[in-house]
């Protein structure tokens, strides 16, 4: 990681929720942002954040996902999702998470990331995939 990267480092995204991020199980009056899309957006920002203070061949891995989704995004309503970095220990990052849409605060919590060598990534999930091949 470049010196750059550093606790208290911020980054908000900002999208409006598309049918894609919405749940559908409850009929088409109720779709609203999904929990696992929500998610999935947190990490991406989180990892959007890391890169770019990574140094060539490194990237990152969540490992740890701890929010409370308190409120309902309708489909088509835009929302803000801030990540700050919390604690930065070698390669353990924790993030302080939000969420908002013009209304409400939507989501807080933390999601925990590691940065990795991808190298050593690749080589790692090599021997992991040959193994389970040698079990079958």
């Amino acid at each position: 990681m470049k010196e750059t990267f550093k606790t208290g480092l911020s980054q908000v995204r900002k999208f409006v929720v598309d049918k894609d991020r919405t749940i559908g199980f409850m009929g088409e009056d109720c779709r609203v942002y999904g929990t696992p899309e929500m998610i999935r957006d947190i990490e991406w920002t989180c990892r959007d954040l890391i890169f770019e203070h990574a140094d060539p061949g490194e990237d990152s891995v969540g490992v740890k996902v701890s929010v409370v989704h308190s409120a309902p995004t309708p489909l088509g309503m835009d929302v803000s999702i801030t990540v700050t970095v919390a604690e930065i220990d070698r390669s353990r990052v924790v993030f302080d998470i939000s969420a908002t849409d013009p209304l409400d605060t939507i989501c807080t919590g933390q999601h925990e990331r590691f940065v990795v060598d991808l190298d050593k990534t690749k080589q790692r999930l090599r021997g992991k995939s040959a193994k389970a091949a040698e079990a079958i």
